[in-house]
């Protein structure tokens, strides 16, 4: 029989690649806005999606490196990318700003949704270091919600 603490850090790298899939997608898509983005707030926006795209960024390594110091391994494609991601692929170039906002706001949840989901996951791994860092991207990805939320009011 296996280790219900073996299977509790397989299942904790399965959702470090979710998350590392989901942040490769979204670092795509608000680049994708980032050059695209078009009206009166042109700057403000270009300038905020850069800002949030560079945070994404950063954060992927960490994600990959933690799975790998699990034991694990990590995406390797974007075909994996895609096969792991629920950030939903936005090809539309002239998308309105209002609507570029919205859907970040909406993935930037989504992402929430799934770290919020993995703590659990971590303390049953017994697993200190990911749960620290599950707090740290949480409230990464929080303020980028609560920025993109505030232009929609």
């Amino acid at each position: 029989m296996a280790n219900p603490n073996t299977n509790s850090k397989t299942a904790l790298i399965e959702e470090l690649n979710g998350l590392l899939a989901d942040h490769f997608a979204l670092y795509i898509k608000t680049k994708n806005f980032h050059w695209h983005v078009k009206g009166p707030r042109f700057r403000d926006l270009h300038l905020l999606f850069d800002e949030q795209a560079i945070a994404i960024q950063g954060q992927i390594d960490a994600i990959g490196e933690r799975a790998r110091k699990l034991g694990g391994d990590t995406i390797t494609s974007l075909g994996m990318v895609a096969s792991h991601t629920q950030v939903k692929d936005q090809d539309n170039a002239n998308l309105a700003a209002e609507d570029m906002i919205a859907e970040l706001k909406r993935d930037n949840e989504k992402l929430l949704e799934r770290l919020k989901g993995m703590k659990d996951l971590a303390e049953q791994a017994g697993d200190n270091a990911t749960d620290g860092l599950i707090d740290d991207w949480t409230d990464m990805a929080e303020e980028r919600v609560w920025f993109l939320k505030s232009l929609l009011a």
